[in-house]
């Protein structure tokens, strides 16, 4: 009957999201080009704010 909450499911969505941005913030300082498509396409498939991202990190031109 328990169980977790719908709230604190998305609080964990969250904070799941956040920690893996910050990854990805660090990871594309060295990318490459063809590393930093990869990483575009991993935002877009991880939160609904992907495309706003993208253009806050200037990853436009990298993907696509």
């Amino acid at each position: 009957m328990g169980g977790i909450s719908e709230r604190a499911k998305e609080i964990k969505r969250r904070r799941h999201r956040r920690k893996k941005l910050t990854v990805f913030a660090r990871k594309l300082k060295k990318a490459t080009m063809s590393e930093k498509q990869v990483i575009a396409e991993k935002l877009r498939s991880l939160t609904p704010g992907g495309e706003t991202v993208i253009k806050a990190w200037n990853l436009g031109n990298a993907d696509r």
